[in-house]
């Protein structure tokens, strides 16, 4: 503490030189294991010494004698707050003086491999500080800079390495990062600079790439090309050796992941027709590549689940590259043979990725299969027709104009030529279909369990693209989607292909499609669950759930579901009696008129017998669970328009907790103690929410 308070008191005035061993001390006490007093008082020194506005002149002096790391970042952040807040009112000389100190340090630092790799985070924090001034003096008080720096590139590798992260944190200062820390008239001038001095980077990168054997450095020039190429100038990409380069260096381990992030960069930029023919040269390159590091008869899943990271960030990039690639520019791929055989090839690749267990992966996937469907189903739509918009489940589209005109015989051809991936694509969004509403049985603050529905969270969001996406998909092809779906279900039925999982997907996708066919497939679907064995049938009620209409064309089916529906809400296995409940409520609510009329066959409406079987039906329910069930009863006495029924209805209903109450309130006479019992104030409670 004693040095500390020396520190304060001398540190006080900054007309002489710093006390850097003083001041290495202090910062090693804030980051020290000593006391938290010597910590805080540590910190109050520093914040001082930052908010003095002579400190800055101190920051070359402190860097020169100080071999302490902290110490030295301590001393940038005072320099860079100048930067940031007052450079502009600083008198010239003191500006150049700074930026050439700076700019000494990093090449002399930059120059000698031992002392880069050694002094890495501090040349890191120096590369920041300068591209800090750079966004002020550059390039109208410091014209010469891109010819500089590339001068000095190419004197050493590991300066031309050091370049690079230079040019490559310059290019996300402009593009990315400068909002709200520059003026719009200030970036536009700094991107018209680098586009203009873009040639002399260009040149220094394609000489990098093609010259050295080092592999931190062609990794760096990579890496800044990756920052570049989403702005850069087409002609550097296309009329130039950059492509070929770039492929070139796609099949080599170290460099693999890198080069597909370029290549994706430049596979997303779209400029009309002009370059397509580069496109699909890039393409057809590439698939001859990829082939060879992945072959075609590889299990992508499985190779995800036991790679490497750098492997998984592999099959990653892969998908944005495929994504990003056909978003843009897959119709020129439609025309010949041979671009038609690439481009399936392709999409083949897509479909695989998507069985990674990966949720970011699949979500790049799921989004671009979305586009493709849409655009597919559209194109047919408009030519069935035009001049109606589609609104089929609740799916309002705007229609494509002018889609139909001269593309009446395309339309067909291209719906064929994506006939196979589209097929595939069903099979994957069976087996990959979300969950349709996420419920998560809580306990509230009177202890009970209650049900909580999560609104739009992540996979309600994922459920409802693949939902969309699937209905397109059956819409496209009904017969094929029905085909899928049965072969699906008939191995779950023969316990072939057989999980909870499995069945769980199937029956999500089955019930995600309702209302996209024609009656009598639905129908096909529920008559093939119909009498399956009880693991199944709790997913079957869910598809089941989803058909109000057949449920209320056939009155047998209907009562036959819901008494199987009763008998489940005696099922301990877990779940079930959830699900019954669930489900009872999802079906009354669509069906709820034809429980109070006398059916064919029937000697009184379906209600009167539930309520008279109520004490034994809902018996081994939870109380959540009873307050779903009541609340379906509810729906049907109030589907009843004769009030004199209703009410005879409800009175029944209300039966069972009205005989608790009472019970309850005769102990209650007898003794007030009763009440204050948990169990008692807990069933009072649920009689009440009933």
């Amino acid at each position: 503490m004693a040095s500390l308070a020396v520190a304060a008191d001398k540190f006080r005035d900054l007309s002489q030189a710093i006390d850097v061993p003083l001041l290495d001390a202090t910062v090693a006490a804030f980051y020290g294991t000593g006391s938290k007093e010597e910590r805080v008082a540590a910190d109050r020194i520093l914040q001082d010494l930052q908010n003095n506005p002579d400190m800055w002149l101190q920051v070359v002096h402190i860097l020169q004698n100080t071999k302490n790391l902290n110490t030295k970042f301590f001393a940038l952040q005072v320099l860079e707050s100048v930067i940031k807040y007052r450079w502009n009112a600083l008198p010239v000389e003191q500006r150049d003086g700074m930026k050439n100190y700076i700019s000494e340090v990093i090449v002399q630092l930059s120059s000698n491999e031992a002392s880069f790799r050694m002094e890495r985070l501090y040349v890191n924090k120096l590369n920041v500080t300068l591209v800090q001034i750079l966004k002020h003096e550059w390039p109208a008080r410091w014209r010469s800079f891109i010819p500089d720096l590339v001068a000095a590139a190419k004197t050493s590798e590991t300066i031309c390495e050091n370049c690079m992260v230079i040019l490559k944190l310059l290019s996300e200062e402009v593009f990315d990062f400068s909002r709200g820390e520059m003026t719009q008239q200030k970036i536009k001038e700094l991107k018209q600079s680098l586009n203009s001095e873009f040639q002399l980077i260009h040149e220094l990168c394609l000489y990098v790439l093609s010259a050295s054997q080092r592999t931190e450095l062609i990794r760096a020039t990579l890496s800044t090309l990756h920052a570049f190429l989403s702005w850069i100038p087409l002609v550097y990409i296309f009329e130039s050796p950059l492509l070929e380069t770039l492929l070139k260096f796609f099949p080599m381990p170290s460099y693999r992941n890198l080069t597909l992030q370029c290549l994706t960069e430049v596979a997303a930029l779209n400029f009309g027709d002009f370059y397509n023919i580069h496109y699909v040269k890039m393409y057809n390159f590439f698939m001859g590549q990829l082939q060879a590091i992945l072959p075609t008869t590889t299990n992508i899943p499985e190779a995800y689940a036991n790679g490497s990271s750098e492997e998984q960030a592999f099959i990653q990039n892969l998908a944005l590259f495929f994504t990003s690639f056909f978003k843009s520019h897959i119709q020129v791929l439609e025309s010949t043979q041979e671009n038609i055989t690439a481009l399936l090839m392709g999409l083949g690749y897509l479909i695989n990725i998507c069985y990674v267990d990966d949720t970011e992966v699949f979500k790049v996937c799921l989004d671009y299969w979305n586009t493709l469907v849409l655009e597919l189903f559209e194109a047919r739509h408009n030519l069935d027709n035009p001049a109606v918009a589609v609104n089929m489940m609740g799916l309002q589209m705007p229609l494509l104009h002018g889609m139909v005109d001269g593309l009446g015989s395309q339309i067909p051809q291209r719906r064929q030529l994506y006939a196979t991936p589209m097929s595939k694509l069903r099979m994957l969004m069976i087996c990959r279909m979300a969950k349709p509403e996420e419920v998560l049985i809580v306990e509230d603050e009177n202890g009970n369990i209650v049900r909580e529905t999560m609104k739009d969270n992540d996979v309600l969001v994922q459920y409802k693209i693949m939902r969309e996406t699937l209905i397109y998909l059956s819409h496209l092809d009904h017969e094929d989607t029905e085909k899928q779906m049965l072969k699906k279900l008939s191995k779950q039925l023969s316990g072939e292909d057989w999980n909870w999982n499995n069945l769980n997907t199937l029956c999500w996708a089955i019930g995600s499609i309702s209302g996209s066919m024609m009656e009598e497939q639905e129908n096909r679907f529920l008559v093939m669950g119909k009498d399956n064995k009880a693991v199944i049938a709790s997913n079957i009620m869910y598809v089941v759930g989803q058909y109000p209409r057949f449920l209320r064309a056939h009155w047998k089916f209907l009562k036959t579901v819901v008494n199987k529906l009763f008998e489940f809400m005696h099922e301990t296995h877990p779940g079930v009696q959830d699900m019954a409940c669930d489900t009872f409520l999802k079906i009354v609510q669509k069906c709820k008129r034809k429980f109070v009329i006398v059916q064919v066959g029937e000697s009184e409406p379906f209600v009167s017998e539930l309520l008279s079987g109520l004490p034994t039906t809902v018996a081994d329910l939870e109380p959540h669970q009873i307050h779903t069930f009541y609340e379906s009863v509810g729906h049907m006495i109030q589907a009843e328009s004769d009030p004199q029924k209703r009410d005879e209805y409800l009175k029944r209903l209300m039966d069972l907790p009205n005989q608790k109450w009472a019970e309850i309130i005769g102990q209650a006479r007898q003794s007030v103690d009763f009440l204050k019992d948990q169990d008692v104030i807990r069933t009072v409670l649920n009689i009440l929410q009933s």
